[in-house]
């Protein structure tokens, strides 16, 4: 038959009517740890556009449950460092669709070949069916924090750290000065790790319908092999890729012949549809990011004719979106993708400032996910929060993997604060000091010497001890800050000063334990921080807001300058020129030894003025670095490491 007969026309036009109606497969790749926050540079940011974000994630989620197409979702987990509260975000996304009638498939190759699936399978928890590869094994052994002690070697290369903290709990300087846990160091990581498996044997209970006592059995007798796993009910069916997927489509293709009208001749035909996904007997094969895309596109496109007083109606549906990633640090955002995440002092000011001015925001959710950092740069974003709040519009803090010291200190202006029940927080207390070299440089033979004009001007070398009226300097800079912490923290949250030291004192906290102590409010993703948001607005139920994330990260907004510091385009770190670098390394902990100590050797004489680092000290940054001061700043989280 000849191309472009009028029955090649027609079976064209009945495929493309079948496309509208096919059942849709969605695909989650849970196999790498989604991004939090958006990349405020350009090159990080083409970089991260084909990595999943745990926002586009939730989003994609929720789109789907109101979508009967879309109604079946397979998702392949595997150990990938994912956190534990970014782990609980996701669960209750899948568990939101499952409730909306949506039916969802885990598959792994293996939860942790011989340990390390714990988080990975209590992922795989919220799911209605949980596969695994014959070969398979079940990791799932638990929860452990592991923390290295250096006093030994550092005493051995003649490295001495002088440091204080505000308090007990403030543990960051122990991995330096300690050769093994002290008593409040050992209590505070291991009520961590209770408490978190404690809501990781919950969940997994739930999930598979088994007593908890059951549960932790099973886990002291992990790693399982598949036929064990299935065995114990932790797994459903051993199989293999091809397996599952066919399983997840017969129940899509089932599922969607009640949900159809009939499409007529010709529409089991495999190949790729006009949007790029794969069609195979009937199901369309899509990833859930690509799906959301296809939605954010269809959504825009659809033609508003806006009734009678709609102008005025239009007014504040939008909720700012307001992203706090990294550590705190003053200054602007810099350029450089290699650095890695850093909340901005003058990048979130001037996003809340855009948003106070705007007459369209309703509301303002916080997303914050911080080990802390600068005090200085802390306390100015939680003014710019208190200053939006003032416009009478609230805020709401949705807290991330971790939201501790600084990153709790920037929470403190909000009417709610809402945690993940595995989100590290509190951590309220201070910490500084520095490493002194003077016995490794004796011996390597290297002599310095210093002309200094004032008292304490050679208070951070780290060629020198303190003296004893720099060391009381010190304890002074460490009672104030805790002090102001302190009290900021009581005015926040609507407690006395004593009641919040005790629940301070530098301890980190699960986001369960931080919210019976009264340092948050609920537990929840940010999605229900976005449904408190929008009810405080006194819009619930009233229409859905829409979204809108500062700083903007268009590249209009990236390239143009700003016309001042009001400009909405300052948040995105284009100021009237370029602005100084973040530090290369802004981890929890004091710096290097090692680094600080050859900056100590080979770095030669300074005036404590560089500006190649902004860091949690400012401008100086570069005199923190060579004294070994914590890069972040002096508000940071202990190093707890990861839960593994």
């Amino acid at each position: 038959m000849a191309e472009g007969t009028p029955r090649q026309a027609l079976a064209s036009i009945h495929r493309l009517y079948a496309r509208r109606f096919e059942p849709i497969v969605l695909e989650l790749d849970l196999t790498v740890d989604p991004l939090e926050g958006i990349p405020a540079d350009p090159l990080a940011a083409a970089l991260a556009r084909r990595q999943p974000t745990l926002r586009a994630m939730v989003d994609g989620l929720r789109r789907a449950g109101s979508d009967d197409r879309a109604s079946t979702l397979i998702a392949r987990i595997a150990p990938c460092g994912m956190p534990l509260a970014r782990a609980q975000e996701i669960r209750d996304a899948v568990l939101t669709f499952r409730a909306a009638g949506g039916r969802a498939f885990a598959y792994a190759d293996a939860f942790g070949e011989f340990g390390g699936g714990t988080i990975p399978y209590y992922l795989a928890s919220a799911f209605d069916e949980i596969w695994l590869a014959p070969p398979g094994e079940l990791g799932a052994t638990g929860v452990a924090l592991e923390t290295p002690f250096l006093r030994d070697a550092l005493d051995r290369l003649g490295i001495e750290i002088q440091a204080g903290q505000r308090h007990e709990y403030k543990n960051a300087v122990n991995t330096f000065v300690e050769r093994d846990f002290t008593d409040a160091h050992r209590e505070a990581s291991g009520r961590i790790v209770t408490s978190s498996l404690s809501m990781i044997i919950d969940g997994i209970a739930t999930g598979r319908a088994l007593p908890p006592d059951r549960v932790r059995e099973l886990i002291d007798s992990a790693p399982l092999s598949g036929a064990q796993a299935r065995e114990a009910g932790l797994v459903d069916r051993l199989g293999y890729r091809d397996e599952v997927y066919a399983a997840a489509k017969a129940h899509a293709r089932q599922a969607g012949t009640s949900a159809a009208p009939s499409p007529g001749p010709s529409t089991a035909e495999s190949g790729a549809d006009e949007s790029g996904a794969d069609r195979d007997d009937g199901v369309t094969l899509q990833y859930l990011s690509h799906y959301r895309r296809v939605s954010l596109r269809r959504e825009a496109s659809r033609p508003r004719v806006p009734a009678l007083g709609a102008a005025r109606s239009e007014r504040r549906r939008v909720i700012a979106v307001i992203h706090g990633t990294g550590p705190v640090v003053l200054g602007h955002p810099g350029r450089s993708p290699l650095a890695g995440p850093v909340m901005t002092a003058d990048a979130l000011t001037a996003a809340f400032r855009a948003a106070g001015r705007d007459d369209d925001v309703a509301a303002a959710v916080f997303r914050v996910d911080s080990p802390g950092g600068s005090y200085v740069a802390s306390d100015l974003i939680r003014r710019e929060v208190e200053r939006f709040q003032a416009t009478g519009r609230p805020v709401v803090v949705s807290m991330g993997s971790v939201a501790a010291s600084g990153g709790y200190f920037v929470a403190l202006g909000a009417d709610v604060i809402v945690a993940n029940p595995g989100t590290l927080t509190g951590s309220i207390g201070v910490f500084g000091g520095k490493q002194v070299v003077r016995a490794l440089l004796d011996k390597v033979g290297v002599r310095f010497g210093a002309v200094a004009e004032g008292e304490n001007a050679l208070m951070t070398s780290p060629r020198r001890a303190f003296s004893p009226a720099e060391r009381e300097k010190l304890e002074e800079f460490l009672d104030r800050v805790y002090d102001d912490f302190v009290t900021k923290v009581a005015a926040g949250r609507g407690m006395s000063f004593q009641e919040v030291h005790e629940v301070a004192r530098g301890r980190v906290w699960t986001g369960t334990d931080a919210r019976e102590r009264g340092l948050v409010d609920e537990l929840g993703g940010f999605s229900r921080a976005c449904e408190l948001a929008w009810e405080k607005a006194g819009r619930p139920g009233a229409d859905t807001p829409r979204l809108r994330v500062l700083p903007r990260s268009g590249l209009v907004d990236r390239v143009r300058s700003a016309r001042s510091s009001e400009d909405a385009a300052a948040g995105a770190g284009v100021m009237g020129g370029m602005g100084a670098r973040p530090a290369g390394s802004l981890v929890g902990g004091l710096a290097s030894s090692a680094v600080s100590a050859a900056a100590a050797v080979f770095g030669g004489p300074a005036l404590f003025a560089d500006t190649a680092f902004t860091g949690g000290w400012g401008p100086l940054a570069a005199a923190a670095a060579r004294a070994g001061l914590p890069l972040g700043g002096p508000l940071l989280m202990p190093p707890i490491g990861r839960l593994s």
